[in-house]
């Protein structure tokens, strides 16, 4: 069902590629018990060179998370706590004068580094939150009229507490829109959360990653290598215009104030591809669409006051929506 025809099916994924990528998400299991759809989505997050905001209430291993997966791919990583008194240059770095020389240098700050976790976001005025703008867009920073590269993969992965609003600043709809997925970290099951208890009694160390058998199995090259394939996963016409339909839709669902934007589509398009490449396929089919939708549209839409008010969620809006929208056969 939904097979692209034999004649036009493209050549599938690199085995080693494919292999190399599951080989992440299992080592990020040795340090992480019961969060593989974050996983996963961080995965294609990288492949699509998009950025990710993490939503989870303390002590769901945000950070850890972070850095196992900067440990299982070979990358540098780099955290800032977000707090009311931090500025940009605090984020992107600036300009120092050195006495000796005379002269005004560049001193790099923590966003030049491949995995940047922005810890608690919504907690630093909007100054600061734009501070990253340019960052997440041109994958650059400008200082002094200058800019400055980053590095290549480059990735914001954002934290927001879901509980706790009193002192933060609520992003923009502008800015929620620049993030490719919303992933919701949940608290684990009772058997998830009994294996963390074990790994801890028997002497697990979050802050000794090596010592839990953590080892890089994946390289810059490798993801290089994987999003090039990515950008030659097929979509058909017919599920294209279903991508764009279910986009539509929101914005017609009498729920929502705000709909899912053009550039909402083209993220749904991205990670649809993506995640159609690790499932071993050359082209998209429309469960990847729907796998994909409320990762990538859940922070792109907003929700009529009324409707809050009512109980209805953001998830069940978009479950409405994907069963209105006919699915291509």
């Amino acid at each position: 069902m939904h097979a692209a025809p034999a004649a036009a099916r493209p050549a599938g994924p690199s085995q080693e590629l494919r292999a190399a990528l599951a080989s992440v998400r299992a080592e990020v299991s040795k340090a992480v018990v019961g969060q593989d759809a974050a996983v996963s989505g961080l995965v294609i997050a990288l492949l699509c060179r998009g950025h990710v905001l993490l939503e989870g209430v303390p002590g769901v291993a945000k950070t850890l998370l972070v850095r196992t997966l900067s440990a299982a791919l070979s990358l540098d990583t780099k955290r800032v706590q977000f707090t009311p008194d931090l500025m940009p240059g605090d984020v992107t770095g600036s300009l120092v004068y050195d006495a000796r020389t005379a002269e005004f240098s560049f001193r790099a700050g923590p966003v030049f580094t491949n995995l940047l976790l922005a810890d608690e976001i919504n907690r630093t005025p909007p100054k600061t939150q734009a501070s990253l703008l340019e960052a997440m867009e041109e994958r650059q920073v400008s200082v002094d009229g200058t800019p400055r590269p980053l590095p290549d993969p480059f990735l914001v992965i954002a934290t927001q507490n879901p509980v706790e609003y009193e002192g933060t600043y609520t992003l923009p709809e502008a800015q929620l829109d620049r993030f490719l997925l919303k992933l919701v970290l949940d608290l684990p099951e009772r058997n998830e959360e009994i294996e963390v208890l074990r790994r801890h009694a028997a002497g697990f160390d979050p802050r000794d990653l090596r010592a839990a058998g953590v080892r890089p199995v994946a390289t810059a090259a490798m993801l290089a290598a994987a999003r090039a394939e990515v950008a030659r996963v097929q979509i058909s016409p017919e599920v294209l215009g279903y991508t764009v339909d279910v986009c539509r839709a929101t914005r017609r669902s009498p729920s929502l104030s705000l709909g899912v934007s053009p550039r909402g589509a083209t993220a749904l398009l991205a990670t649809s591809r993506a995640w159609a490449w690790l499932s071993g396929r050359g082209f998209v089919t429309p469960d990847d669409v729907k796998a994909l939708a409320h990762p990538t549209l859940r922070h792109r839409v907003q929700l009529r006051a009324e409707a809050e008010l009512e109980g209805v969620s953001t998830e069940s809006v978009l479950d409405t929506v994907l069963a209105s929208v006919p699915v291509p056969r």
